[in-house]
């Protein structure tokens, strides 16, 4: 099993947190975006949201921290958000789906939901436990699994771009390569396939 490292206390509560960093940040060194999940096992299914903010230059940072395994740290976690500066807050949990919910219960700053395919229900127990949501505290639920974690990166930053003029202008250049790219597409002929 990994070592975690721990670095930062919360000085408003004492609480510790593990900090998980994985791949590289972007050219912004500023934080703007905290990525949460609830096992290292979700990464290779979430790093999909950090791979899209890091195209896009948006500072981020990947951590694991568990709804019901670490509560309070994960509640400490949310709560020194925006001191930290972090705008928003992909979540991604599997199973019960709680981790996005109890961000969101201590944060005023937008909570996306990413789901996980779970072992039992293929992502549909995580998308119902993360898009029921009671009145009050909202969290924006994306798709199950992989695109769901690249549509909270691509959310986030169209959020984020709603005040930030450069960032908007990267974020539409990326949407409009990606029309191109589209219909630039050239089938092969009929029977080559």
């Amino acid at each position: 099993m990994a070592r975690r490292r721990w670095r930062g206390v919360d000085s408003r509560r004492g609480a510790r947190y593990p900090r998980r960093s994985f791949g590289t940040m972007s050219d912004d060194k500023r934080i703007r975006v905290g990525i949460l999940m609830g096992s290292a096992s979700d990464w290779p299914t979430v790093q999909h949201a950090a791979l899209v903010l890091n195209e896009l230059g948006v500072g981020n940072e990947a951590r694991v921290l568990s709804a019901h395994r670490s509560p309070h740290a994960a509640a400490a976690y949310a709560e020194s958000a925006a001191a930290q500066m972090i705008t928003c807050r992909p979540r991604a949990a599997g199973g019960a789906a709680h981790l996005a919910g109890v961000i969101a219960a201590h944060t005023h700053l937008p909570v996306l939901g990413i789901p996980m395919m779970g072992w039992s229900t293929d992502g549909l127990d995580s998308l119902l436990s993360t898009v029921q949501m009671p009145a009050g505290i909202p969290v924006g639920t994306l798709a199950v699994g992989k695109a769901g974690a690249k549509n909270a990166g691509l959310l986030a930053v169209a959020i984020m771009s709603l005040s930030d003029e450069a960032l908007r202008e990267r974020y539409l250049a990326f949407r409009k390569a990606q029309t191109d790219s589209v219909l630039a597409t050239e089938l092969p002929p009929a029977g080559s396939a």
